[in-house]
């Protein structure tokens, strides 16, 4: 993350490529976990005809939940549980995260905040609503 926060503030200081080779290596290495919440998103995106991609790998490591196309453009979905927040607020990891993927792989993320989404309960309708509004669709019908 170092290494694309240099590259964000496009300052001339560089890792050793061997030294970047490794880290890159190690923060792909993770392995995905979706959860229930992730998959009843994802669900949520394909009830209104979008064709998600899950668990996408960014050009520079980092892993997006979902990404969709919208008129012609790629965004990046984050279903953001409890570990991403305290007291409602991002930690700084989901910040930096979001910020870099914006702005160093140029796709823009949207969050879906576990309390949000809970707030929808079992609505379909609903459901499908807020998804429309986060990602700037017109209503159907």
């Amino acid at each position: 993350q170092w290494h694309l926060w240099q590259e964000e503030l496009k300052s001339n200081i560089f890792l050793p490529s061997i030294l970047q080779e490794k880290c890159y290596e190690a923060f792909i290495s993770m392995v995905p976990r979706p959860s229930a919440f992730q998959d009843d998103v994802i669900s949520g995106l394909l009830s209104i005809g979008l064709e998600p991609e899950e668990e996408v790998l960014t050009d520079r490591g980092y892993r997006l939940d979902a990404l969709v196309e919208v008129d012609g453009s790629k965004i990046g979905i984050e279903v953001d549980g409890p570990s991403h927040f305290l007291v409602r607020k991002p930690t700084g990891s989901t910040i930096l995260k979001h910020r870099q993927v914006t702005n160093v792989d140029g796709v823009p993320v949207v969050s879906v905040p576990y309390w949000e989404w809970n707030e929808l309960g079992k609505n379909r309708s609903n459901k499908q609503q807020y998804l429309r509004a986060l990602l700037g669709l017109k209503r159907e019908g």
